[in-house]
């Protein structure tokens, strides 16, 4: 019995088995998947300070202490829907990178042409979460904005001074600026707000350089790693699939340094950094208890069930044209925000 590959489970399916482009921040910070069959998503901020047991009498009753706890906000998410045209003639034509004069057979091409299309597919999904997380550790908040959809600011409450610039005879570089004395005091910062332990560094190429430069930080700056085979090597590290677009550089004490920058592409056509210039972000990859919620898929054929994207595909009798659309209802969300800080360097 043939099996249709254009059917909504088998597209599914593929989709699952792709590999994932890559996504540092993601993975790094916002590990935890939480669904939502709704079409808001409500997440929990703490809110809880580190407050001291109260002394009393023994002989008099216990003081009562008001419970912060948390605050359980709710959004809307923005709907991502990304719909392509499948060329019906692609199983007559070579496909990229395929002998002149042709070795697949049709049915072969269509099935390669429709692998193609879903990894873009999934690539283009999660460069847009990873462009969420990029700017929650940058900035504590994220802008969700699109064709048909306002431009709305999800703010989760960040203090305000965990997002710094540097003013000048402050900026990295400049004679006298003590750089191991800013990542002590940002990272003492971090722990003051949360309760968090601060120890992944993430700095984009440009402040990188900066802090390589500085003779105290090469004095102390260990770049020394095991390898797989136990092997002591030198040098950075890459991790990551696809791009691997993140280096370990290396650590001074308890803090690990990585070396991270992507590109994309926005609605005007332009290239954009993930990372503006001179970004340094501190933050605890556990603490931050960092989540990818998704909201529910509206769509008959999904049940309405939330999940990370839903895939499916219709023909178009005249003229002949295949349509494949991915859905998805994404938002990524630190639980306790002030365990990240960022800081422009330069």
């Amino acid at each position: 019995m043939s099996i249709d590959i254009f059917s909504t489970h088998v597209l599914n399916r593929t989709v699952e088995q792709l590999n994932r482009p890559a996504s540092f921040l993601l993975d790094t910070f916002f590990g935890q998947v939480q669904m939502e069959d709704a079409e808001e998503i409500h997440f929990d901020v703490d809110k809880s300070k580190p407050r001291l047991a109260p002394f009393v009498s023994p002989l008099v009753a216990g003081k009562v202490v008001a419970n912060e706890g948390y605050e359980t906000q709710s959004f809307k998410p923005a709907y991502v829907k990304d719909k392509r045209r499948f060329d019906p003639n692609a199983p007559l034509k070579r496909s990229i990178g395929e002998t002149i004069g042709g070795n697949m057979t049709p049915m072969q091409r269509r099935e390669a042409a429709l692998n193609k299309a879903l990894r873009n597919q999934l690539d283009n999904l999660t460069r847009r979460e990873e462009l969420m997380a990029a700017e929650v550790l940058r900035t504590g908040k994220v802008t969700v904005a699109g064709e048909d959809y306002p431009s709305v600011t999800v703010d989760f409450k960040r203090d305000a001074a965990l997002s710094v610039t540097l003013t000048t005879g402050n900026k990295w570089g400049e004679a006298g600026v003590d750089i191991l004395d800013d990542l002590e005091d940002w990272s003492a910062l971090v722990q003051e707000k949360s309760g968090a332990a601060a120890r992944t560094v993430i700095l984009d190429p440009k402040a990188w350089r900066l802090l390589k430069k500085n003779e105290a930080v090469a004095k102390v700056l260990d770049i020394r790693r095991l390898r797989d085979s136990g092997d002591l090597a030198q040098g950075p590290i890459v991790f990551g699939q696809a791009n691997e677009k993140a280096r370990y550089a290396g650590s001074i004490g308890d803090l690990d340094f990585w070396v991270y920058q992507d590109v994309y592409v926005d609605a005007a056509g332009q290239v954009q950094k993930l990372l503006p210039d001179n970004t340094v972000i501190l933050g605890s990859t556990i603490q931050l208890e960092g989540v990818r919620c998704y909201g529910a898929i509206q769509d008959e054929k999904a049940n309405y069930r939330a999940q990370r994207f839903f895939s499916k595909s219709w023909l178009e009798e005249d003229p002949a044209v295949r349509w494949l659309l991915m859905q998805s209802a994404p938002l990524v969300v630190p639980y306790r925000p002030n365990a990240s800080f960022c800081a422009t360097v330069a």
